[in-house]
């Protein structure tokens, strides 16, 4: 629908934004470990991950999207990942890089089983119900 796109389109601005400043505000250089993208990647997962669990149910399509899709689609990124991977690689950091991926897959896996379990262990509590 297109209140869909729309909130896709204001979530994924925002959640751009979001990194972004992250991004920025934990410098590494090209050559070092890309914690700032690691650490967004782990926050995302965990967020994305109590959304599903414990708001979808309870939320119009348009709202699932603008969230999901949208900021959280924005915020984490596997292309950042890529590329860190690539440029530690290309600077004889082969070990680093092998380590930025197994952190990232077992920390991202971890934070989102984590955001799913409190996601449904707080089920039972009443939650805000927006309309479509």
């Amino acid at each position: 629908s297109v209140r869909s796109i729309l909130a896709v389109f204001i979530g994924g601005v925002l959640g751009t934004a979001i990194r972004l400043s992250l991004d920025a505000r934990i410098v590494h250089h090209d050559d070092q470990f890309p914690l700032s993208t690691l650490i967004i990647n782990v926050v995302g997962s965990f967020v994305l991950a109590v959304l599903v669990s414990r708001v979808w149910p309870r939320v119009p399509e348009w709202l699932r999207a603008g969230l999901g899709p949208g900021v959280l689609g924005g915020f984490t990124t596997f292309s950042a990942v890529m590329v860190s991977m690539v440029t530690l690689a290309a600077s004889a950091h082969i070990v680093l890089a092998l380590a930025y991926l197994a952190l990232t897959l077992v920390l991202g896996f971890g934070a989102a089983a984590l955001g799913f379990w409190l996601g449904r262990s707080q089920a039972s509590e009443p939650i805000i119900e927006v309309d479509e």
